[in-house]
C-alpha cells in the first residue's frame, strides 16, 4: 500500500530543506503541517531557545483505534554540513544522490521520509492502529542535544523504533556505546625559544609526550580511543605556554569507558608534573552505553515484521550513538533501524529508492502491528 511516488518525492522535498543542527526551522515547520494534515496533536517543546537553535523537537500523538499499548517512531531533523543547498538526484537504477556540493541528508530524511510515509499510509486508508507517537529531534548530529533535552514526562510509550541507521535495511542495533568527550588544557610558562628556551615549560612538548604514551584508534572490538584536536602556542619563536586537547572515548562497557578516560587524565597529569606544568581536565558523556536483549518485545516483533516482508534482517552492535540512547536513559526500550542511508556525513552519501520502500513497509507494519 507504500505510495512509491508520494515516498520519493516527499523525500526530495525534504532534502531540498535545508536543516543543519540548530537550523531546523523550515524542517519543523513540514513536519509540523503533514502531522496535523494526517491527525496528529501536535506539540513543539522549547528545546531549540535553550540551545541556541530556531526550532525544538517536534511531537506527535494520534489516538488509536483498537488496543494495545502505544509505540514510538522517531527520526531527527538535523543535517551535518555542509548541508546548504542539498539536493536528490535520482538515477535510472534508483540510486539517490546529492549534487556534491552538500551532503544528501538521508541521515535522517530517509528515516522522516519512512515514518511519514507509513502514516500518511495508514491514513488515507483507514488502516486501524494503536496509538502512535511519533519525535521528531532537534540537534541529534551534535551528540544528540536535542533529545537529552526532551521532557519525557510527555510519552505514553514504553518502546521504541529510532529509524536512523546506515545499511541495508533489515539491519538493526540492539547496543550502542557510551562516549565520554574529554578536553584537557596544560599550562605551562612562556621562554624566548633562541635565547632561553630551558626557562620554558613548553605546553605542546607535554601533550606530545603524553599522546605517545595512549593507545588511540580501536582498541578492542567494542571500544574505540581518539585524539581528535590539539591546539596551542602563540609564535613559532615562543615557547609554547598552552595548549588544549580534546578527544573521546566510546565503548560498549559504560565502566570501560569511564576507567579509559580516567587513565588518560592521569598520563596528561603525570607529564605535567615532571615538567612543572598544570592541567584542566573536563568531560562529559556524549551518550550512555545501552543494550537490548533479542528476545524483548521491540526486537522479536522486528524480526517477525522482517520475515513477514520477506526482508533479511541482520542484529548489530554499533559504536554510533543516536536518540535512542537517550530514550533508554528515561526507562524506554528501543532499537535503532536502517532506513536507507549510506556514506553518512560525507558528500558521498546516497539511498535507494527500494531501500525508501522497504523501510516506509516497516515502519507501516510496526503501526499495524497489535501485539
Amino acid at each position: 500500500m507504500i505510495n512509491k511516488d508520494r515516498l520519493i518525492n516527499n523525500f526530495a522535498k525534504l532534502v531540498s530543506i535545508d536543516s543543519e543542527s540548530f537550523q531546523e526551522r523550515q524542517m519543523a515547520d513540514y513536519i509540523i503541517d503533514k502531522l496535523k494534515a494526517i491527525g496528529f496533536e501536535v506539540y513543539e517543546d522549547d528545546c531549540g531557545s535553550k540551545l541556541g537553535g530556531n526550532a525544538g523537537n517536534v511531537y506527535g500523538y494520534w489516538k488509536g483505534t483498537i488496543p494495545g499499548e502505544p509505540i514510538l517512531l522517531s527520526a531527527h531533523m538535523d543535517t551535518v554540513k555542509p548541508g546548504k543547498g542539498k539536493e536528490a538526484i535520482i538515477k535510472e537504477d534508483g540510486t539517490i544522490v546529492g549534487n556534491g556540493l552538500a551532503v544528501l541528508g538521508a541521515d535522517d530524511l530517509s528515516g522522516i521520509a519512512s515514518i511519514l510515509e507509513a502514516l500518511e499510509t495508514v491514513a488515507e486508508n483507514k488502516i486501524r492502529h494503536r496509538d502512535i507517537e511519533v519525535l521528531f529531534t532537534v540537534a541529534e548530529e551534535v551528540y544528540i542535544q536535542g533529545s537529552a533535552a526532551f521532557d519525557y514526562s510527555r510519552l505514553k510509550a514504553k518502546e521504541a523504533y529510532v529509524f536512523d541507521l546506515s545499511g541495508p535495511v533489515g539491519t538493526a542495533a540492539v547496543q550502542a556505546p557510551t562516549l565520554v568527550s574529554f578536553e584537557i588544557g596544560i599550562k605551562g610558562s612562556a621562554a624566548h625559544a633562541g635565547f632561553s628556551p630551558e626557562l620554558g615549560v613548553h605546553a605542546i612538548r607535554v601533550a606530545s609526550k603524553a599522546i605517545s604514551q595512549l593507545e588511540m584508534g580501536r582498541i578492542d572490538e567494542n571500544t574505540t580511543v581518539n585524539i581528535g584536536t590539539i591546539e596551542g602556542g602563540r609564535a613559532r619563536n615562543i615557547v609554547a605556554d598552552s595548549c588544549i586537547v580534546k578527544g573521546e572515548v566510546r565503548s560498549l562497557e559504560h565502566e570501560k569507558a569511564i576507567e579509559l578516560a580516567k587513565r588518560i587524565q592521569g598520563l596528561f597529569q603525570k607529564e605535567a608534573e615532571k615538567a612543572g606544568a598544570l592541567i584542566e581536565y573536563k568531560d562529559s558523556f556524549g551518550c550512555v552505553a545501552y543494550k537490548i536483549d533479542k528476545d524483548e518485545r521491540i526486537v522479536t516483533r522486528f524480526l517477525d515484521i522482517c520475515d513477514r516482508l520477506a526482508i533479511k534482517s541482520n542484529l548489530i552492535t554499533t559504536l554510533g550513538g543516536s536518540d535512542n540512547n537517550n530514550f533508554a536513559l528515561n526507562g524506554i526500550r528501543g532499537i535503532v533501524l536502517a532506513s536507507g542511508m549510506n556514506n553518512v556525513h560525507s558528500l558521498g552519501e546516497y539511498s535507494h529508492v527500494e531501500e525508501l520502500v522497504k523501510s516506509s513497509l516497516i515502519a507501516l507494519e510496526i503501526i499495524r502491528a497489535e501485539l
